[in-house]
């Protein structure tokens, strides 16, 4: 499973479309999860990434699925992770995944995603910007879209830079130039999951991912289903909830909760 990620406007779900029909053409079959924000008043979501993907509607191969995020942290949805077990069940070649846009610290599709594509344009910032973004330390593969618009060169030079620090052993993220909107170098970005995928296998590092997904999932429900314990606890029972509020020591109301049996 692939995920992209970048900030909003860097062009995503553009390239993301691209990669469907190129996937297509080789006669893959193709999920898509594509996540959006969730307005925090209304709690609703746009979903407009199937309204990008719209020529992809009518192909019985190609699956895609707007995601709200629902306040979620990290740029995905809560769900993702068992959307993506299920349609591995369905058996699609290929599943793509999308975040919302993201900034410095949505991180999340790295634990998630076999490669992290880390999408990126010009003029998103200095070269101090960049090396603090830690979402550029996640990245498998760099995509510097929008290659057709001034200050690409700088991007390309800063990043390369960037890798240059980083440890000589393992795998160095590809950096590759796009230009979405014409379907350039699409095929190129496909290639370098591959290859990144070629990698894990013969690394050993594909297994330990997946493994440790299994554990990061398990305490992502743990936790989810301790927090609606301690929502409803509160909820029924009025003399707990006013004592929280005289005390305002949550710790202890919180541990005094998960200490009941359920």
């Amino acid at each position: 499973m692939v995920g992209f990620t970048g900030a909003p406007g860097t062009g995503k779900s553009t390239l993301v479309d691209g990669l469907v029909a190129w996937l297509r053409k080789q006669d893959n079959s193709v999920a898509v999860l594509a996540t959006d924000p969730n307005s925090p008043f209304t709690g609703g979501a746009i979903l407009g990434d199937r309204i990008r993907m719209q020529r992809h509607a009518l192909d019985p191969k190609v699956f895609i699925r707007s995601m709200g995020a629902r306040g979620h942290l990290g740029g995905l949805s809560l769900a993702t992770r068992e959307a993506i077990r299920l349609l591995g069940a369905f058996g699609f070649d290929q599943v793509i995944l999308e975040t919302v846009g993201v900034g410095q610290s949505e991180l999340e599709v790295a634990a998630v995603a076999d490669t992290t594509v880390v999408v990126l344009t010009p003029n998103l910032g200095d070269g101090v910007q960049m090396i603090k973004a830690g979402i550029l330390e996640i990245a498998d593969v760099f995509v510097v879209n929008k290659a057709d618009l001034e200050g690409h060169s700088r991007v390309l030079t800063e990043l390369r830079s960037m890798l240059s620090l980083a440890p000589k052993e393992g795998w160095k993220p590809p950096i590759i130039s796009t230009v979405a909107s014409k379907q350039e170098g699409i095929g190129a970005i496909w290639g370098a999951v591959v290859a990144h995928r070629q990698h894990l296998e013969s690394s050993g590092r594909g297994r330990q991912l997946a493994d440790q997904r299994l554990k990061d999932e398990t305490a992502e429900v743990a936790a989810e289903i301790a927090r609606d314990r301690v929502r409803q606890a509160l909820a029924d029972d009025p003399g707990l909830a006013e004592r929280l509020v005289e005390e305002g020591v949550p710790y202890s109301t919180a541990q005094e909760i998960l200490d009941r049996k359920p």
